[in-house]
């Protein structure tokens, strides 16, 4: 087997390699390999982009601020990234629900997997909530992800008795167990000796405390109220006051929080997670943060079968309620399929300081680690890249690093891509990178013979010598057709055109040719003179510039002095004598027209300026 790494991907093929005694012809496919394949599901581009904007939010939050008045904004932050996961699941769900694709089926529960988890993250480590307070979250919690929990809730609230207020802070269980309560009290009116009994129990019912963290009562005294109001559950289960009617003894049992009858009921509650908040609901109300991870492992292991092995996400959950922030990072990152879920929540439980003890063994934090390994996935895709360079701006350490190398691989299909890569290089002053690209453009712009564009990316990558080279080309167009390409360009060169003599040259020749046309022969002829006796234009184009000489020669008033004429003479004589010329060649006749104008114009000269003199 052969393969080849790439930036997000492996190419995979079989070679003709067999091992000893094998046979056969070996196989012509070449398969691809897709480290990330959620980057490119339009619906999960979505959850990329949204989740993207709350990032950059997230790092205004100034440091400064005390812990207190930044806690509202880590919560709401939380939320905001919970409400970007579902609005994708929704949308996945009616993909799959039109088309039945099991791509989009598998997706929507690892999405209900990272809402489950990050809720759950969000109620012990972010809000962090007290006792009392806790288990109002954990129902919560419960509730949003019991699918059929509201279809069972608009049974129980069509009944008018008091008791289906209850639904609104309990487990589905419960609301089971009520809807069979409401059943058996509609056939009571056909009894009437089981009235009173099933008032007894609509009196429990109604008698249950709740905890309300925003209301005068203390966790204390609540605590209290609802011992009693147990003990009177239990005196009424010690009287046998229901064990004439079945379905009334087990809602008294279970409002007991008896283990044998709620794991009777399994299949109400679906999971084990399920099982721990409705057992702490009704066995311990005012349960502490740090007696969580007792009562997860003991539930967890009575739901669970003993024969059966605990799925990742069970493993996920019982290291969150253990307050093992960097298990479930650890287990989060083996059993999902991308990086987006840990680095974000990462991100965001290192802003609360709760990862602040934990650093990697070669230099980088947990939090940057993780975001470097999804930003460089984000990286491989044509458009998630540009959302990759946020991440790498924020990752102190080794993001330059890492975006200096990632961004050098960007395709560079068009200028408009290039001239985004080039911007963001520019705004970072990645000095390196930025000639880099200048360089590709213009020397792809050269091959497809765009000059006025490659000469372009030349300046701005500030290379003198590709500059030259195309410098070079330009006046060779202009030698063969007579005029220049892309005027705009070169007239407005400004101090670009001293990045190379031959670009400098360039320019000013333009500038002559411009002074002509405006019949300004005297700069034109003074600006033509100096590009050869300073040296600046190449020798090998002084015999066009000497000919270009010759309209300004001919012309009836003495535009070159006396001087200039010599100058001039002096220049084509060195060309001349360095120039191997045979009496057949045309470049004879140019020298010999060249000679007789300079002669002729150079006694004009001198009889005008000495008539100027006397």
């Amino acid at each position: 087997m052969g393969f080849a790494w790439g930036p997000g991907d492996i190419l995979v093929y079989e070679t003709l390699y067999k091992a000893s005694g094998a046979s056969g012809s070996g196989c012509s496919f070449i398969h691809e390999i897709r480290k990330d394949e959620d980057i490119y599901s339009p619906i999960l581009r979505k959850l990329f982009n949204e989740s993207h904007h709350i990032f950059v939010g997230l790092q205004t939050i100034r440091e400064e601020l005390p812990s207190k008045s930044k806690k509202p904004q880590f919560v709401s932050i939380s939320k905001n990234y919970r409400s970007v996961i579902r609005a994708c699941m929704e949308e996945l769900q009616q993909v799959a629900g039109n088309t039945l694709a099991t791509q989009c089926g598998n997706q929507v529960s690892i999405l209900l997997a990272i809402e489950l988890i990050w809720n759950l993250c969000e109620v012990l480590f972010i809000d962090a909530a007290p006792a009392g307070s806790l288990l109002l979250h954990l129902l919560d919690w419960v509730r949003l992800h019991k699918a059929d929990v509201d279809e069972r809730a608009r049974e129980v609230l069509q009944s008018e008795s008091a008791a289906c207020y209850i639904f609104k802070i309990t487990s589905p269980l419960l609301v089971f167990c009520i809807c069979f309560r409401q059943m058996l009290v509609k056939q009571g009116t056909l009894q009437p000796a089981a009235r009173s009994m099933y008032k007894q129990m609509d009196t429990l019912l109604s008698k249950m405390p709740f905890y309300n963290p925003g209301g005068t009562q203390t966790l204390t005294e609540f605590d209290v109220k609802w011992r009693h109001w147990h003990e009177e559950v239990d005196r009424c289960m010690q009287d046998n006051s229901f064990a004439s009617n079945r379905h009334l003894e087990v809602i008294c049992k279970i409002l007991l929080g008896d283990e044998d009858t709620l794991l009777d009921h399994k299949e109400l509650l679906g999971t084990w997670y399920h099982f721990l908040v409705t057992r702490l609901l009704f066995c311990h109300p005012t349960v502490k943060p740090t007696e969580l991870h007792y009562y997860a492992q003991s539930c967890m292991t009575m739901f669970l079968d003993s024969r059966s092995v605990s799925e990742p996400l069970d493993n996920i959950l019982l290291a969150a309620f253990e307050f093992d922030i960097h298990q479930v990072i650890k287990e989060c990152s083996i059993a999902l399929n991308n990086w987006w879920f840990v680095a974000h929540l990462t991100d965001l439980l290192d802003h609360c300081k709760l990862l602040q003890s934990h650093n990697l063994h070669f230099g980088s934090n947990l939090r940057e680690f993780l975001l470097l390994e999804y930003a460089s996935g984000l990286f491989t895709h044509h458009s998630l890249w540009q959302l990759a360079v946020d991440y790498f701006d924020h990752c102190p350490e080794f993001g330059r690093v890492y975006l200096e190398l990632q961004i050098e691989r960007v395709p560079l299909e068009t200028e408009r891509k290039a001239l985004k890569v080039l911007r963001i290089c520019e705004q970072r002053q990645m000095s390196e990178q930025v000639r880099s690209i200048c360089k590709i453009m213009a020397m792809r712009a050269l091959r497809n013979n765009r000059l006025g564009s490659a000469l372009s990316w030349s300046i701005r990558a500030k290379d003198a010598a590709f500059a030259t080279l195309i410098s070079e080309r330009f006046l060779q167009d202009y030698c063969a057709k007579g005029t220049f390409s892309d005027l705009d360009l070169i007239d407005n060169l400004g101090p670009a055109m001293l990045l190379s003599d031959r670009l400098t040259f360039l320019g000013k020749y333009r500038e002559f040719h411009k002074l002509y046309g405006e019949k300004r022969f005297r700069e034109a002829a003074k600006l033509l003179l100096s590009l050869m006796t300073a040296k600046i234009a190449p020798q090998s184009f002084w015999m066009t510039l000497l000919t270009d000489a010759l309209p300004l020669l001919e012309q009836k008033e003495v535009i070159f002095t006396a001087d200039q004429t010599y100058e001039l003479m002096f220049c084509l004589e060195e060309l001349t004598s360095s120039l191997n010329i045979t009496e057949e060649d045309v470049e004879v006749t140019k020298v010999e027209l060249l000679r007789l104008a300079l002669a002729r114009n150079l006694a004009q000269a001198i009889v005008k300026e000495g008539t100027v003199e006397t």
